[in-house]
C-alpha cells in the first residue's frame, strides 16, 4: 500500500475550496487515513520543501505554504501516488487539463492548490513529517470492494 500526502495550500482555504477538492479525491475512491487543519511552522516548512533549498524560489515557497492554515490529509491504497497526481493535474494550471483540480481551480503557478507526493518513497516521508503514527488511521470501508478488485 502505498501512502501520499496531500495539502491543501493557503489559496486552496482562503478560496473556500476544501470541499470541492475533498470531493473529487474522495469520490475516486481515495481513503484519507489523516486529516488535519494546521499552521506549518517555518522549521516544518523548510524540512518539506527542503529538496528544492538554494534555488531562486525557495523562500518563497516557505513564505507562502506558512502564510495561512493549510488542511494536510494523509491517504492510504493501491497506486494512490499516480491517481491522485492525475486527478490534481501539471504543476502549472495553465497547462492542467481541464477537469483535473488546478486545471479546474487553478490560473497561476504559484498558487496551484495543492501539493501531491510525487512518489511512494516521498509521499510515506511526507506523511511522516506531517503525521505521528497515532493520528493515521487504520480501518476498513464496506465500499472498498467495489472500488478496488
Amino acid at each position: 500500500m502505498e501512502r501520499s500526502l496531500i495539502i491543501l495550500k493557503p489559496d486552496a482555504l482562503q478560496r473556500g475550496l476544501m470541499g470541492p477538492i475533498l470531493t473529487r479525491l474522495e469520490a475516486r475512491g481515495l481513503k484519507f487515513i489523516g486529516l488535519k487543519l494546521m499552521q506549518v511552522s517555518d522549521e516544518l516548512a523548510r524540512k518539506h520543501y527542503g529538496v528544492h533549498e538554494g534555488k531562486p524560489f525557495f523562500a518563497g515557497l516557505v513564505s507562502y505554504i506558512t502564510s495561512a492554515p493549510v488542511l494536510v490529509v494523509a491517504i492510504e491504497g493501491k497506486d494512490v501516488i499516480s491517481i491522485i497526481r492525475n486527478t490534481v493535474g501539471a504543476t502549472n494550471p495553465a497547462q492542467a487539463a481541464p477537469g483535473t483540480i488546478r486545471g479546474d481551480f487553478g490560473v497561476n503557478i504559484g498558487r496551484n492548490l495543492i501539493h501531491a507526493s510525487d512518489s511512494p518513497e516521498n509521499g510515506a516521508q511526507e506523511v511522516s513529517l506531517f503525521f505521528n503514527d497515532s493520528e493515521l488511521l487504520a480501518y476498513d470501508r464496506s465500499i472498498d470492494q467495489w472500488v478496488t478488485e
